[in-house]
């Protein structure tokens, strides 16, 4: 046996073969030098021409005067819990059954129409001359309610429900205040209506919406806007209210926050578990072969019209036993939701995702812009929110940016194209900006590395001093305002061999009021709006603060 030392291979390395040999060599082996900075080079032992010399963190990143490293991209899911299956009809059975069912569907239609009116009127009959809302309904108005109960019921009814398998059976509300569902259709609250009456936590917009505003009045709904946090906070303490009062309705949630398509359970917003009640999970399935009833990419007449024409339509209901936060210790909502989605999920027997609302937002911005693989563009926000502190709406402007960088049928945007959209000429530095979020130097970004890398920039704590002093140095003389002459000077530091039309171009983009003159609300719109191009102002910054 061969004496060992550190750098010598640990399998001998075969220096016979014979030709037949060759094409079933072993790979080369391979030498791993790990650097005090944490960069691995691999480099095949004995192929010293291909040598790569090191580049130091501060020479290759273009943000390492912002103390910004390399970041890691978040893992990715090829799940879409948004997709509808059945978007179009399709095959010759489902045709023959819509021509089949159309006299049917007139008469489910007229049943629809004439239930809603009923529930309506006997809703408003109960709401009237009703005005302390702000305490449980008085029980004959209850009472009254269930006329539009059995309303709702006849609805499901209209819409080919005739029956619903149910297992397991609804807690006492005195057990399990709060109940939380997976929210698959618009059948979903219809059901909990007629099955439950509960009070319901739901979007201010659906006030507005005809008749449905007027009884999920009637339901004392908690309305929340899931863009403010003041309405968000309002609304937790709703919902410790009347979970603690046995006179108050259970209160039920769809803590995802939207529709999926039930085969996966996306993240858990965290209002239903703070308040630190038991809770009821409940799980609604719906079984099809021909006919996806989930809300995905369909649009909501399409879909009432799809339920009208099936002789029936599968609906599953499962009560599952009570989930209470743990009593020998504190536990916090992140965690209770995480033990309650991980209960639906294993009885749904789907995956966890961390998908959210901003990913139903980003997948209507690549609807909009007519993008051919809209799920390209889903990024599980749940988990890039919480990494980053980015808001959804930040992320649509993101997904806005990128789009305009005509991003190919793999949603990938090559180089050239960053460079147009970011008024950036090929140099070194707007290869490094490049570089920084091709983390797998393919020569080609997708949206997730877009996102992800901007917002890894514009979470740094030195990023917003980074745009004063960009400003001060730009600035000169202190008028609170640039001029292009000021402007292309200071670039010149960063970019040398600017023209006259490289610099109007950056001009134009950071004069985002197009008043002639960038002033400081214009340039930190801008690099709020482009985070990347703080990268730009390296000098001018390090020269303010290393006089």
């Amino acid at each position: 046996m061969s004496d060992h030392t550190v750098s010598a291979p640990l399998l001998p390395t075969s220096t016979h073969l014979s030709d037949s040999d060759h094409d079933q060599a072993p790979e080369p082996h391979v030498i791993v030098t790990v650097d005090d900075d944490d960069g691995v080079h691999q480099l095949p032992n004995g192929d010293d021409h291909q040598l790569v010399t090191h580049i130091s963190e501060v020479d290759d990143n273009p943000y390492a005067f912002l103390g910004a490293k390399r970041f890691d991209m978040p893992g990715s899911t090829t799940v879409d819990p948004f997709r509808n299956n059945t978007p179009r009809i399709e095959g010759v059975y489902e045709w023959f059954k819509i021509v089949v069912c159309l006299p049917l569907a007139l008469v489910r239609l007229l049943l629809f129409g004439l239930s809603l009116m009923v529930g309506y009127v006997a809703t408003r009959l109960a709401l009237y001359g009703w005005k302390d809302k702000h305490n449980p309904m008085p029980k004959w108005r209850s009472r009254l309610m269930c006329v539009t109960r059995f309303s709702a019921r006849t609805i499901l009814f209209s819409f080919g429900y005739q029956w619903i398998r149910r297992k397991g059976k609804p807690a006492p509300r005195e057990i399990a205040p709060v109940v939380v569902s997976n929210h698959v259709s618009y059948i979903d609250p219809i059901f909990y209506f007629y099955e439950l009456f509960p009070t319901i936590v739901a979007s201010e917009s659906h006030d507005s919406m005809p008749f449905v505003g007027t009884i999920i009045r009637a339901m004392q709904v908690i309305y929340v806007n899931r863009f403010s946090p003041t309405s968000r906070k309002h609304a937790v303490s709703e919902i410790k209210r009347k979970a603690s009062c046995n006179q108050f309705p259970r209160v039920l949630l769809f803590p995802e926050g939207t529709t999926t398509n039930g085969r996966a359970i996306i993240s858990f917003q965290l209002g239903a578990f703070i308040p630190g009640y038991p809770i009821q999970p409940v799980i609604v399935r719906y079984p099809h072969v021909h006919f996806d009833q989930s809300w995905g990419n369909v649009s909501l007449g399409m879909l009432m019209f799809r339920m009208f024409t099936q002789f029936h339509n599968f609906m599953e209901v499962e009560y599952l036993p009570v989930v209470s936060p743990h009593e020998n210790q504190k536990e916090n909502a992140v965690r209770f939701a995480q033990r309650t989605g991980h209960a639906v999920s294993t009885a749904l027997n789907v995956v966890q995702t961390s998908h959210s609302y901003g990913d139903v937002l980003l997948l209507a911005k690549a609807l909009e812009c007519n993008q051919e693989n809209p799920s390209l563009y889903l990024v599980e926000m749940a988990a890039v929110e919480a990494a980053f502190h980015l808001s959804s709406l930040e992320a649509v402007e993101f997904l806005d940016v990128f789009l305009s960088m005509n991003p190919d049928s793999k949603g990938q945007v090559e180089i050239h194209d960053f460079l147009r959209v970011l008024r950036l000429k090929p140099c070194t530095l707007s290869e490094k900006i490049f570089g920084f979020i091709d983390m797998q130097k393919s020569c080609k970004v997708t949206f997730k590395q877009f996102l992800v890398g901007s917002a890894h920039i514009l979470k740094q704590p030195l990023f917003h001093q980074a745009c004063e002093s960009a400003f001060t140095a730009c600035d000169d003389g202190g008028k609170n305002y640039i001029l292009e002459q000021e402007f292309g000077c200071s670039l010149m530091l960063s970019l040398p061999g600017l023209s006259n039309n490289e610099i109007h171009g950056l001009f134009t983009l950071f004069d985002t009021d197009h008043d002639g003159k960038i002033s400081k609300a214009d340039l930190i719109a801008c690099l709020r709006r482009y985070p990347l191009l703080i990268a730009l102002f390296s000098p001018c910054v390090l020269q303010q603060t290393c006089p």
